[in-house]
């Protein structure tokens, strides 16, 4: 059970990501160095490749995937 500051915490800060994309004209704009990074960080492990980079990102999705659904069942067996 967390703490009611943390709770506290958490809900100013939902607060303020709301606010923050409520102000955002363009989504896509303001999102694009992350993604760019990203896809960069997927070349450079690749050394340059795009083909290799193509199933480093997919391992990664994946990855991602294999975590949720892990989670997943973690809070439907409690």
């Amino acid at each position: 059970m967390p703490k009611p500051k943390d709770s506290l915490r958490q809900l100013a800060g939902s607060k303020g990501g709301h606010i923050s994309w409520g102000r955002t004209e363009n989504r896509t704009q303001r999102t694009a160095p992350a993604r760019a990074a990203l896809e960069q960080r997927f070349l450079d492990e690749a050394d340059g490749d795009p083909k290799r980079a193509a199933n480093i990102r997919a391992a990664f999705y994946a990855d991602l995937a294999l975590k949720s659904a892990k989670a997943r069942a973690r809070k439907n067996a409690s």
